[in-house]
């Protein structure tokens, strides 16, 4: 059977508006651009998936509009969806506001996402060659990283896990990430992300924490912006070169890259050069408006010859 990336998160709707500045509290402003899109895990999965790598979503979705939005989204892409729709709950919305100067906030609301067990996931057994993928955000829900976890842990040593934290899993010492983090095979943050895990001020020090706390032979990557991204794994450290361009939308940069990261290593591609393909794609994606922008593989190849002529 083919690689394939079992991806545990959160697939939400984001409404997506572009705005010159974030108002204060009282205040109105008016936004340039508003629509409904997928986002949260769909970002991750699109991009694997436009590279050849195929997918399937394990989590939660709900029985309402929002719900079939994603479910929608998920088909147009390949994503094939595991469980069926949850009754009683539609997906969650996440309003995402895009400024002038390219940065994004959030403000969310869980739905049908935030549950799962174990025993949805019960008859799923992945094979050496896949890739499961599993976000911070779900160790955040009470009603899911109990269950999820308890499948995980069943699954330990079958295949590869990787991990993105995201902004809000600050903690390396709580006992959710404590069972999680010896199973990690590759870490994937945002420099940021990785500062605030780490408690430390610079990359140097951030990778090296990093580097401590997961087993020995796991990859740690963490992506610095227009700089591209550092790789880590024991006493080795490689900086991967990014690609400048000019930014009107970071929304789903950090997860093209990392879906494009690891569809480049399930086909075979080397750490690096799967790196290198990633921190392309995180370019192209911020010149583009919405979160899902990441392009498909040929259209990155195409883009790094251009960059490297």
């Amino acid at each position: 059977m083919p690689a394939r990336l079992l991806y545990t998160g959160q697939v939400v709707i984001d409404l997506v508006m572009a705005v010159d500045a974030l108002p204060t509290a009282g205040q109105d402003v008016l936004a340039s651009s508003a629509s409904f899109e997928a986002g949260g895990g769909f970002n991750v999965m699109a991009a694997a998936a436009r590279n050849g790598l195929a997918t399937c979503y394990l989590g939660r979705h709900g029985s309402g509009r929002f719900g079939e939005l994603a479910r929608q989204a998920m088909a147009a892409e390949g994503i094939t969806v595991l469980l069926a729709a949850s009754s009683g709950a539609d997906t969650g919305l996440s309003v995402a506001l895009t400024d002038a100067s390219a940065e994004r906030s959030f403000i969310s609301h869980v739905g049908a996402e935030g549950g799962l067990a174990a025993a949805d996931l019960a008859e799923l057994v992945p094979t050496a060659d896949d890739w499961i993928m599993v976000s911070g955000y779900s160790l955040l829900h009470p009603g899911k990283a109990a269950g999820l976890l308890d499948w995980l842990a069943q699954q330990a040593g079958r295949c590869a896990l990787a991990f993105d934290p995201g902004p809000l899993a600050t903690e390396p010492d709580a006992p959710l990430m404590a069972r999680l983090l010896p199973w990690v095979s590759l870490w994937s943050s945002n420099r940021d992300e990785a500062l605030r895990f780490t408690a430390t001020d610079n990359l140097e020090a951030a990778l090296q924490r990093l580097v401590e706390r997961l087993p020995a032979d796991a990859l740690v990557v963490v992506r610095d912006g227009p700089a591209g991204c550092w790789l880590a794994r024991g006493e080795w450290r490689q900086a991967v070169e990014g690609f400048a361009v000019k930014a009107i939308d970071s929304n789903g940069a950090g997860d093209a890259h990392a879906g494009v990261l690891l569809a480049g290593l399930a086909s075979g591609l080397s750490e690096v050069q799967a790196a290198r393909l990633a921190n392309a794609a995180a370019a192209v994606a911020v010149t583009r408006r919405g979160p899902a922008t990441c392009p498909g593989r040929a259209e990155l190849e195409a883009f790094m010859q251009e960059r490297e002529a």
